[in-house]
Parts: C-alpha cells; structure tokens; sequence
C-alpha cells in the first residue's frame, strides 16, 4: 500500500524555531535557526515514514470561522503581526518555501479554512487507499485515526507514531470517539473550554458507557453520579459547540491531487539544501 506523508507546516515551524537552542545566523547575520530546524526535521520524519507521496500544508492569516461558534477560540493566541522579527517564527517562512521549493514537495497556506480542515479532507478522502501519516502535534487529528491513519509526534528519539492502540492505551477511548471526548474536558491550547467536573477519567466512562455525546445526552438521567449529571446539563450547549468546532470532516476543497504530490526519494541532507538556497 502506498504512503502519503502529510506535514502540519506551521506546527512544525514553531516546534523547530522555538525547540532550536539558540538563535542561529548565517555568515550574512541572517536567523536561520527556524529554517535549519524545519528542514532537518522533516528529512527525518520523511526517512522515518518513507512516503510515496508528500505535501505540508500552512495556516495562513485570514478570518477564522470557527471564531464565530464561539468568540474565545484561539483567542489566547500570539498576534505574531506584533512580535519582533527575533521572536516570530513567521520571519523564517520564506526561507522554509524555497527549502520546500528546493526538495520538490508542494506546499500550501489556507486561505478560507484551517489547515486541519485540509488534513482532514486529504485523510478521509484517501485513508481507504493508502497508508496515510499525519506529522502534527495537533491533538484534534487523533480523531482522524484509523488502521491506515496514523499520528506522528516527531521528537527526534522520542518520536511516537499514535495509532487506534495508542488512543485506547492513553484515553480509553476509540480515535472516533476523541472529538466527543475533548468537547467534554475541553482544550486549553485553543483556549475551548470544557463541562466543569468532567475531566478525562470521567469522560472516558461516559463514552464507554453511551457510545456517543448523543448517547450521554440522552441518558443524563443513568449518570449515577449528581455532579457530572448537573454539569452536563448545565454545559450541554457549550459541549455541542465545542463538538462543532472540534470535528473534523471532509467539507472543503483539496489544494492538490494526491498526484501531483509524488516523493522521489533521495540522501539529500540539510546542509545541501540550506546551501542550495543560498543560507549557508
């Protein structure tokens, strides 16, 4: 079965610009600290996956739609169009385009979604045909997990592949289930709040026990425990909310044909790249 390597770009780039020791310059006094990491980050992750297929996808700067469900999201957020060039990784993004350029793998940056919305459409439209690896540090994309969709969390050694084993060891739940699970406890990282009193313990029995939030709604009257009844009662328009900007579905157009996104694989390193676009 073929593989397609898709690679969350922006969550890449912060990862390496703010993971890289110090900040880095080249002989011309240009930062380069944020371009070095991402392109040596991503050979890896390309030799660890070797993939068939390649793309990495970016977030660009436009209205956020998922802001209008609910006004807090993503509200705690750096506005980067404010933070000095040292400090914002985005300095670094055209020299992250040539290297992209430079390797032959696409790229794209979102103009009327997110980038998961794009990732999401890319794996449902052709998990069932190939083996699919989504390089991200996104929790969202646990949902999208199948036998043929996988979650990579690139740290060097400490690299985790997430599969259907890794969310039921860790969650108790089933990677269908995971967009059901964060609308009840909630997701500080884009500051979505969740049902006071319904932690992860909690609400990893209330989908075992109901399958669904449908299920859990519906049966509020079988929860044994008053609090976590009260609460979800209390909660159940925000947890509905949270469901809707959380799930992810296939509801937007694909920036590329799998085709057009071939890999020809090669022992280029970074070095030779950042050389080749004239950093080194």
């Amino acid at each position: 079965m073929d593989r397609f390597l898709i690679v969350d770009g922006s969550n890449l780039l912060f990862q390496m610009f703010f993971g890289m020791p110090s900040r880095i310059v080249n002989k011309h006094g240009r930062a380069i600290q944020g371009t070095l990491g991402f392109v040596g980050a991503l050979l890896k992750i390309i030799r660890m996956t070797e993939p068939d297929y390649v793309t990495v996808l970016f977030d660009g700067e436009h209205k956020n739609n998922r802001a209008e469900m609910n006004t807090l999201y993503k509200a705690n957020r750096v506005d980067y169009s404010q933070v000095p060039e040292e400090r914002n990784p985005f300095s670094q993004l055209a020299d992250v385009y040539a290297a992209l350029d430079y390797l032959g793998i696409r790229y794209a940056q979102t103009q009327i979604c997110e980038t998961d919305d794009w990732i999401a459409a890319y794996a449902l439209t052709y998990g069932r045909d190939m083996e699919i690896v989504i390089s991200s540090f996104d929790s969202d994309f646990f949902q999208l997990i199948t036998d043929t969709v996988s979650v990579l969390r690139y740290r060097g050694k400490n690299t985790v592949l997430c599969t259907p084993a890794y969310i039921k060891e860790r969650f108790k739940i089933l990677p269908n289930q995971y967009a059901d699970f964060k609308s009840m406890t909630g997701d500080a990282a884009d500051n979505i709040r969740g049902a006071e009193r319904i932690g992860p313990k909690t609400a990893a029995c209330l989908l075992n026990a109901f399958k669904t939030l449908d299920g859990i709604f519906e049966n509020t009257d079988r929860i044994k425990k008053q609090s976590v009844k009260e609460s979800l009662i209390r909660n159940e328009e925000r947890v509905r909310t949270n469901y809707k900007i959380i799930k992810l579905e296939n509801s937007v157009p694909l920036p590329f044909d799998v085709n057009d996104l071939v890999y020809h694989r090669s022992e280029i390193t970074t070095s030779s790249v950042l050389k080749g676009i004239g950093l080194y």
